[in-house]
């Protein structure tokens, strides 16, 4: 009986301090830098849409000959708003 009961401490003990180091590795986490969809008026339509309809806009305006073309290092450009969150 008593094997058993140090065999449930000793799992009580590494569940713990496997949340501990979960914590502490998401607290130390880098605040988010990607910007946000912006709220202007080319946007508004947007920001109530469905995720995956709103993107397939996306490619009208961010693309190489569009009026707000995309920095050549840019992720992948099919979810816009994975990324972009809406305000």
């Amino acid at each position: 009986m008593k094997s058993r009961n140090k065999k449930t401490l000793v799992l009580n003990i590494l569940f713990v301090v496997f949340c501990v180091g979960i914590f502490l590795f998401l607290w130390n986490a880098p605040e988010e830098t990607t910007a946000r969809l912006p709220a202007d008026e080319d946007h508004q339509r947007f920001q109530t849409m469905k995720k995956k309809e709103a993107e397939s806009f996306c490619g009208e305006c961010h693309n190489p000959d569009g009026d707000a073309p995309l920095p050549a290092d840019h992720p992948p450009k099919y979810r816009c708003l994975f990324c972009h969150k809406r305000q």
